[in-house]
């Protein structure tokens, strides 16, 4: 299936990483479709690329499972089908919280979004990809170098993003037999917005302040265009990306 012919959902498109994942997959020819909770940004990302009529904005919330469900019937009633699913949409507590200071809530709400959003998304992926002709896609999940190392103070993150792990270990197994390869993409320091204070300066494993490298998003949209290329007979199950001279083989 050519990829002009191939429909792509990418959850959190409306900034950052799923932005430019979304924008790479229309570059590339996908039919794209954009899932966010702000319609108006993902409208904006559609036209920035230059095959709007290849994307469609759904207005979604992850962590909602009506809403998870709408999205992937609107993908369906719209191009017939769900070739990839990248997993995006996450999110962290505010900055600097202690652990013995994260509240029940701020804990509440990176788990809703960072995991049982992921699994929402995942799950849908699996009923619509299963049932298709010809039967089968591909799901990326968004780890973050987080779901191997985490940094201070991240303690709802860091458990989330290493629960994805086990999520997209479980869910490659379980795809085996509907044909659905399910990879993982762990990022570390891509300029966004969520990552300025890297470029200001972050807390340390040692307790001290430094300012760490960061690469250009286009390169995570790079990586993601590249894992869904390959046909459904291989799967980069693992892949990281990183800016090369952050501090990650050697932090703490």
């Amino acid at each position: 299936m050519t990829a002009e012919k191939q429909v792509a959902v990418v959850t959190g498109a409306g900034s950052g990483i799923g932005k430019a994942a979304a924008l790479a997959l229309l570059a590339s020819g996908w039919q794209v479709v954009l899932a966010g909770r702000r319609l108006q940004a993902l409208q904006e990302v559609i036209a920035l690329s230059e095959a709007p009529a290849r994307a469609l904005a759904v207005p979604t919330d992850v962590t909602q499972e009506a809403s998870v469900v709408a999205l992937f019937a609107a993908v369906v009633q719209k191009f017939g089908r769900v070739d990839l699913l990248f997993n995006n949409a996450g999110t962290s507590a505010p900055p600097g919280v202690l652990l013995e200071d994260l509240t029940l809530a701020q804990w509440q709400a990176v788990v809703d979004v960072n995991l049982t959003g992921m699994f929402l998304c995942l799950r849908q992926a699996f009923r619509v990809m299963k049932v298709q002709t010809p039967m089968g896609g591909r799901i990326i999940n968004n780890g973050s170098i987080s779901a191997t190392t985490p940094r201070p103070n991240s303690v709802a993150y860091t458990a989330t993003k290493h629960a994805v792990t086990g999520l997209t270990k479980t869910a490659s197994l379980d795809g085996r037999k509907y044909n659905i390869a399910v990879g993982q993409i762990d990022i570390g320091n891509a300029a966004t917005d969520m990552t300025q204070r890297m470029r200001a300066g972050i807390l340390q494993a040692n307790g001290s302040v430094a300012v760490e490298p960061v690469m250009n998003v286009d390169i995570v949209g790079q990586s993601i265009v590249y894992m869904a290329s390959l046909p459904l007979q291989a799967n980069v199950m693992f892949h990281t990306v990183m800016a090369t001279q952050m501090p990650f083989a050697g932090r703490g």
